[in-house]
């Protein structure tokens, strides 16, 4: 993606089944969870990084012996960073008391973080300064063990204000208006009143409160504080918890928004934002990992019982898209194989803007993310290639050895154009001199286009063409061709997000801008003036009762008309190339993706009520100038 965005978070969730001693034996170390705890969070740093951070929790451990721990970190590598803290902590317990690493029980007395369940988070700030406080996961404090709750999601709540009535309103004091602090204490909230309640049953059974707590750990039901807890919640998320007591579990949303992956053996159980981070961490098979289904979630009681229970009705899935085009890793098996049908799809546009003259036109990706799509994309080609060679090599007429050979030579023209430079990427300087500086992001190949040739370049998103404008396509022109095409695996980005993805505002969308000069030029800029007043009138409604609107101004247009528009606002002046901006069809995009229907971002259609509530909002910022956010 050459814009740069913020995305949704990674989870991972470890529950050791057995013993310590069994995998100090069978694998050497009694930090096998730990170390798997780290490569699980490494091999989702694509989905975060601005923050990190580790929790633990130790089984039966006695009173005053510490059973929590945690650490977080919001430094540049923070992934590095927190395990550079945990190895350190390790390592000066070790060689204060080197006995240790070969007594186990002993090991995990004394030795922070080796413990049997470990919940880790990668974090992708959507929006709000970096502060420590807001890296995962979050830990709510009791001196009683099973009040103990910590939290830790891959989510965005649009109803955060609702979330804060309502705790206000059963006598809390929430320290934040923020969604992680609410989720929390609502779980917090209906656990509490478990608590009390089990205690009151097994009193009147004459169980001491000693007694009763080891009592309560067993007897508590996860499901039905979830049910509870998650009643109103309006949201894409992927949210999971450990109890203090040694209970834990993740829940999906109803829609399937936010991804979530298991595996489960007699070792271990196993949570995860993304499929291929479980099957290379632990060298399972494909189909040994399970994705979670919608509103249902996974739980682990504290006596290594695994369930997996319903906890909300699911609703239509709606699965986001946008993992599949960009955010999740592309060695996913079946990711691969979309990404590449989404390059593929698009070669019928491709050809009709190149005017069907394969032979002076050359092909390329801007580096990384748009890598696979570029392979489908050019294995498109070459059947059509192959498919002109046939009608060729048929001809009778004029065929010698030299026009056969000709022919059979004939090969799709591909380059690497254009080569990131990495270290740019964190310079920091002035506001005068930073469309310089982005405008040498990239280092292109010279020598590899003609001034005769169109280059095609795909892209897997055009979100607000900002790169693309100071950057990219200056930088494409430096090498004199005829055309510039730019090509989106992901359709036309026309909507806020407000699950996950750091789109909140309307108008920095290029889509968005340019459908407004569209009606300027057309003189129907009194319609924007007319939709702002039809969501005005729904402030205050029920978001149920909500519809988008910001949809009727759209309609007015074609894709293909919204395409030409961004092209020109988008080619800078000094341009010798003529540019032309192909976007994926949504059509397409549901034939490349048929499991992630999501959509909402591209057609206005959200999976939650509370979705149109955020894009009448973002209209609403918009027209009042309101740089505030719409969630």
């Amino acid at each position: 993606m050459s814009d740069a965005l913020k995305h949704e978070c990674g989870i991972a969730l470890i529950r050791l089944l057995k013993p310590l001693e069994y995998y100090k034996e069978k694998y050497g170390s009694a930090f096998y969870g730990v170390n798997k705890m780290y490569l699980m969070m490494e091999k989702q740093h694509n989905r975060g990084q601005d923050g990190a951070g580790l929790a633990s929790i130790k089984l039966d451990m006695k009173p005053g012996q510490r059973y929590i721990s945690r650490v977080r970190s919001n430094k540049q590598m923070p992934i590095q960073d927190i395990f550079a803290q945990v190895n350190d902590r390790i390592n000066n317990e070790l060689k204060a008391n080197p006995s240790l690493v070969n007594n186990v029980q002993k090991l995990k007395e004394e030795v922070p973080y080796v413990g049997e369940l470990l919940l880790g988070h990668v974090r992708y700030g959507t929006f709000g300064k970096n502060s420590i406080e807001s890296v995962h996961p979050f830990l709510r404090q009791n001196n009683w063990m099973h009040r103990n709750l910590i939290v830790a999601g891959n989510f965005n709540m649009t109803n955060v204000g609702q979330l804060f009535d309502d705790l206000v309103n059963i006598g809390q004091h929430p320290k934040a208006e923020a969604d992680t602090v609410t989720v929390m204490e609502k779980i917090g909230h209906f656990l509490d009143k478990q608590v009390d309640k089990l205690y009151k049953e097994l009193k009147k059974e004459g169980y001491t409160k000693v007694e009763a707590s080891p009592k309560i750990a067993e007897s508590l039901n996860v499901a039905k504080i979830l049910k509870k807890s998650s009643k109103k919640w309006d949201g894409g998320y992927a949210m999971a918890g450990l109890i203090g007591h040694g209970d834990a579990f993740v829940l999906r949303d109803p829609a399937g928004i936010r991804p979530a992956y298991y595996y489960q053996d007699d070792e271990i159980v196993v949570v995860a934002s993304e499929r291929p981070v479980i099957q290379t961490v632990f060298n399972v098979a494909f189909d040994d990992v399970v994705e979670l289904d919608p509103g249902k979630a996974i739980i682990v009681k504290k006596n290594g019982a695994v369930s997996v229970k319903k906890i909300m009705e699911p609703l239509e899935k709606k699965s986001c898209s946008f993992e599949r085009i960009y955010f999740s890793r592309g060695s996913d098996q079946e990711i691969y194989k979309e990404r590449k049908k989404l390059g593929r799809l698009l070669f019928p546009q491709i050809m009709k803007s190149i005017g069907n003259d394969i032979e002076n036109s050359v092909f390329s990706f801007i580096p990384n993310t748009a890598e696979v799509s570029y392979y489908g994309m050019v294995k498109e080609g070459e059947l059509f290639l192959n498919k002109q060679k046939e009608q060729l090599l048929l001809q009778k007429e004029n065929q010698t050895p030299e026009r056969i050979k000709e022919i059979l030579g004939k090969r799709l023209r591909t380059e690497k154009i254009a080569i990131k430079d990495a270290k740019l990427r964190t310079f920091i300087t002035d506001d005068d001199s930073r469309d310089d500086l982005v405008a040498h992001v990239y280092d292109i190949t010279y020598g590899s286009v003609k001034p005769t040739d169109n280059l095609v370049i795909i892209d897997d998103s055009i979100v607000r063409g900002t790169t693309l404008q100071k950057s990219i396509l200056t930088m494409m022109d430096r090498l004199n061709p005829k055309k510039i095409i730019v090509v989106s695996s992901a359709p036309q980005i026309r909507y806020p997000d407000c699950y996950g993805i750091d789109m909140a505002n309307l108008e920095g969308l290029v889509a968005f801008r340019a459908m407004l000069a569209l009606l300027k030029e057309d003189n129907k800029y009194h319609l924007v003036e007319e939709v702002y007043q039809k969501c005005k009138a729904q402030v205050g409604m029920d978001d149920t009762e909500v519809k988008n609107y910001v949809k009727e101004l759209y309609e007015i247009y074609t894709d293909e008309e919204i395409s030409k528009k961004i092209a020109v606002l988008l080619s800078a002046e000094g341009l010798n190339a003529e540019v032309d901006i192909i976007y994926q069809s949504v059509d397409n995009l549901h034939k490349a993706c048929p499991k992630n229907l999501g959509d909402w971002y591209f057609t206005g259609n959200y999976p939650t009520p509370g979705g149109h509530r955020v894009v009448n909002r973002a209209f609403i910022n918009f027209y009042e100038g309101n740089k505030e956010r719409a969630y």
